[in-house]
């Protein structure tokens, strides 16, 4: 297992503290990792994969008990896919709103500095009372 790496690199490489990958591991949201004779963790390449995507489903709003519920699907293999697929698509859609959702707000703020540019120029009077 030469490309395994300890907790420390991958909490120096993926920017999660080692309490962080610890807890996560407690959690159930990553499954037992590799242990070096002398019992210190050792991530291999696709505990660095799953760790990856499970932060993206952090980054994305995904709470932690949906992520424990998507490890534990992905924990049964194949047999679960299908409902890994439904809670992904949901979530996705999720996602999606919450996007839109922000466009909508990004455009009245910048509708609102296109408004106050205006004034500045002179082009238009600030009617705030």
């Amino acid at each position: 297992m030469s490309s395994a790496l300890t907790i420390g690199q991958v909490a120096a490489s993926s920017g999660v503290s080692t309490y962080t990958l610890r807890y996560y591991e407690q959690a159930g949201l990553l499954r037992a990792v590799g242990r070096s004779g002398a019992g210190h963790r050792l991530y291999s390449p696709a505990d660095l994969d799953w760790l990856q995507f499970v932060m993206r489903l952090k980054t994305t709003g995904m709470p932690i008990a949906g992520m424990q519920a998507f490890a534990a699907l992905r924990a049964q293999g194949e047999a679960s896919v299908g409902a890994r697929r439904e809670m992904l698509v949901a979530h996705r859609d999720a996602v999606l709103a919450r996007i839109a959702e922000l466009q909508a707000n990004l455009a009245a703020i910048s509708d609102k500095i296109d408004h106050y540019e205006a004034i500045e120029r002179g082009d238009q009077r600030d009617d705030v009372q």
